[in-house]
């Protein structure tokens, strides 16, 4: 019996160790290799000996400690990480979802739907509860209210920025659809947002260009701290802009843009000579190429990065586009918004203004 026992304890102890290995390896990497999903993910990713960090935890006694050290430490990943308890707790407490009723709310309206939606807002945190506002336009109303006033509307707009929506703050067919997910869809969304943050490395180097693809934004970091951001035009849902990381290793000025096949097949192989010609286009070598000018393509200056993708930085004669709010249309390189003032940044960081 004593023999069975012992057996019996030696297989749960292998099998605590698998599991704690396995959690620590999803706090310190995350749960997926991002490579199986992505065709291009060459991020750089964080490393860890889980298997001896595991061993010196439980010779220290400091277990918990050591797992909760795993995962990133910044304040993004613990707000993240906040919602994601509240939104799961709610989802389990949560009865049958009451979906919002479709049809225009403006200012100045009068509408039962108005207190579900300002509930929401609440829950979301783009409307304070009236005891923790601490501007006049984080007031809600009273939970009895059908009136839908400029507080709501102003509300309204951060969420509509957030989401990709047009921000007129009236309520419609788009904005009721992010209105209408549950608390389920949003801590699913946050669990797929922290998993992504820890595939990432922990320490990223302290001067380096971020492009945040999803909300279309560029954030330069010099010595640790920002040093511009700007708005970007990245690709749109067919010509996704890769997960990657590179370096930029030359500004070009006045840059040609080589014509990739597969929009040259795409999207020029039906024209005539004509339209080369009025987009100061020529053959080369079996390729198309546009030449410089205020027409092409890539604008003024090109940020060079070298990667195997042919994704880069660059300018374009496209500037109304930056007014976008949803600016996911590119066939998958960056645009830089005000580049030449962007290009003149990092020349005068890098030495090389002249």
């Amino acid at each position: 019996a004593a023999d069975e026992m012992d057996s019996s304890s030696a297989v749960a102890d292998v099998a605590r160790s698998r599991a704690a290995l396995s959690y620590a390896e999803a706090l310190a990497g995350g749960r997926i290799d991002p490579a199986s999903l992505h065709e291009v993910y060459t991020l750089p990713r964080p490393k860890t000996d889980v298997t001896a960090g595991l061993g010196v935890a439980l010779a220290t006694g400091k277990l918990t400690e050591w797992l909760a050290s795993l995962a990133p430490q910044d304040a993004e990943y613990r707000a993240l990480s906040d919602a994601y308890l509240r939104f799961s707790q709610a989802a389990a407490a949560a009865g049958p979802t009451q979906l919002i009723a479709g049809g225009l709310i403006r200012v100045g309206d009068r509408d039962p739907r108005v207190a579900a939606i300002a509930d929401q807002l609440m829950q979301s945190g783009y409307l304070a509860p009236s005891g923790l506002a601490t501007e006049p336009w984080q007031l809600a109303p009273s939970p009895t209210s059908a009136l839908y006033t400029q507080a709501l509307a102003d509300a309204l707009k951060g969420l509509q920025t957030d989401y990709g929506i047009s921000a007129d703050g009236i309520v419609g067919p788009e904005t009721l659809k992010v209105l209408n997910l549950g608390a389920g869809d949003r801590a699913r969304a946050l669990g797929v947002a922290l998993e992504r943050r820890r595939w990432l490395e922990r320490t990223p180097p302290a001067t380096r260009i971020d492009v945040n693809i999803a909300a279309a934004r560029l954030t330069y970091w010099r010595d640790g701290k920002i040093a511009d951001s700007r708005k970007v035009i990245v690709g749109e849902p067919d010509t996704e802009t890769p997960q990657l990381g590179s370096p930029i290793f030359r500004l070009v000025a006045n840059p040609t843009w080589t014509v990739p096949r597969s929009i040259q097949e795409k999207d020029i192989a039906k024209k005539g000579a004509g339209y080369l010609k009025a987009n100061n286009m020529v053959w080369k070598n079996g390729w198309i190429v546009q030449q410089p000018g205020p027409k092409n393509s890539l604008g003024l200056v090109k940020f060079d990065m070298q990667n195997d993708h042919a994704i880069y930085l660059h300018d374009t004669p496209a500037k109304t586009l930056f007014a976008m709010v949803q600016r996911q249309r590119s066939h998958g390189c960056v645009r830089v918004d005000d580049a030449l003032g962007f290009a003149e940044l990092l020349a005068k960081d890098g030495g090389v203004l002249d």
